[in-house]
């Protein structure tokens, strides 16, 4: 059987360029990057050099960059590292801005700072799933000394207007951080002083979304930002994030960046991609054609976060009548991977809490199915899922009590 992935914003595939430049540093090349003699130093080069590829991704200095196990500890992090700092030095508890559309590891972060005495708000966002900035604005108290706000959905793919949020934030005294884990690689970052996240103090991002491994991620830091570290041990990452550096995922990931860069600036294929997109235009036209021919051949279907712009590989679309579980499973039995939502709530029995924030029913919500594609994913693998997703919709309405009842009265 034929077997196609749409997943990718779960996890993305291991670019084989990438595994050729991890592997040496399992095998060969195993120093610990603190070690003084040669093998230490062989891996400290690897690591600087990483270090510089991922900095020149994001528009940074090197220095700037910290490296973390993923995206959940680099938004853990990010924020209990500058309110640890910030309400130490307070005389009253600290306030912290962010959304009801961020992913749990903002949002439960958050939830662990309340719970701990400081002020927390979430800001609403519209029907299309965005953050209005005049929202953000009335939301700042004098004690606000952080704002968190993603740059990408996860679910949605929505982008939120980073750099107006973040000026913001800045005017109100502030700080600024976003979760970039579905924007990097994506999206051109630009965090240097005079680019347009210039008013970002610090962003995470995440390996194994950009076609690096699982466990590996960075947390940029201005450097002008005082961050408390949540790992007490060694002097590592400049005594921000304690722990023996993991040389092979580090190594991946300036591998990754490199091959990013390529592909968002020069449009050109990463080496040995004999298939899929060239550049971002490419991702998105295949993702509009999935959409369209889905929303022509599939009534009562739409598109949660439609009219907004979105990151080129993701869309979010609800299929009334029908869970999306069943339809998740239906699609894996023919070949085709997509998901209910985030990878994080698999299993779940709650509706997604960004699409019921968008203003979604809980059954739109239960009903709606994220398929996100790869720069691996093909034309033809598009054309396979457009005569597989109509076709297992139409089977699961079948079984649907509330797709009968709406029948007999189109009949009636």
């Amino acid at each position: 059987m034929q077997r196609i992935y749409m997943d990718a914003n779960a996890t993305t595939p291991l670019l084989p360029e990438v595994f050729e430049a991890m592997r040496p540093f399992y095998i060969e090349s195993f120093g610990n990057a603190s070690s003084i003699h040669q093998q230490g130093q062989q891996a400290r080069a690897a690591v600087d050099h990483a270090r510089e590829s991922i900095a020149h991704l994001l528009r940074c200095r090197a220095s700037e960059i910290v490296f973390t196990s993923g995206g959940t500890e680099g938004d853990n992090l990010a924020l209990f590292g500058i309110l640890n700092a910030e309400n130490s030095a307070a005389e009253e508890p600290a306030h912290l801005i962010t959304t009801q559309v961020e992913h749990h590891a903002v949002l439960h972060a958050a939830e662990a700072l309340a719970a701990r005495g400081l002020d927390v708000t979430f800001l609403p966002c519209t029907s299309a799933g965005l953050i209005e900035p005049e929202a953000l604005r009335a939301a700042l108290k004098p004690n606000t000394k952080l704002v968190s706000i993603m740059l990408a959905n996860n679910e949605t793919g929505t982008i939120q207007p980073i750099a107006e949020l973040a000026a913001i934030a800045h005017a109100g005294g502030a700080l600024f951080h976003t979760d970039a884990v579905q924007a990097a690689g994506k999206l051109a970052l630009d965090l240097s002083p005079k680019g347009a996240l210039k008013d970002v103090d610090l962003l995470t991002l995440s390996g194994h979304k950009m076609y690096a491994p699982q466990g590996i991620g960075v947390l940029f830091v201005r450097r002008s930002v005082r961050l408390a570290p949540i790992f007490h041990g060694g002097t590592h990452e400049r005594q921000r994030r304690a722990g023996t550096e993991n040389v092979p995922g580090i190594v991946a990931l300036g591998k990754a960046a490199e091959l990013a860069e390529r592909w968002l600036i020069a449009g050109a294929q990463p080496l040995g991609l004999a298939s899929g997109s060239a550049n971002p235009a490419e991702l998105r036209k295949l993702r509009d054609h999935l959409e369209q021919g889905i929303l022509s051949t599939v009534e009562e279907s739409g598109v949660n976060g439609a009219g907004t712009d979105r990151v080129a590989n993701t869309t979010n679309l609800y299929f009334d009548h029908i869970e999306a579980e069943a339809l998740v499973i239906a699609l894996d039995l023919k070949g085709l991977a997509v998901s209910g939502g985030s990878a994080c709530q698999s299993g779940a029995t709650e509706p997604s809490h960004v699409l019921t924030s968008m203003g979604l029913s809980d059954n739109r919500a239960r009903a709606s199915v994220r398929l996100s594609l790869s720069r691996l994913t093909t034309a033809e693998e598009v054309d396979y899922a457009l005569a597989l997703i109509p076709a297992a919709v139409a089977r699961l309405r079948t079984l649907s009590p509330t797709y009968k009842k709406a029948e007999a009265l189109t009949v009636a």
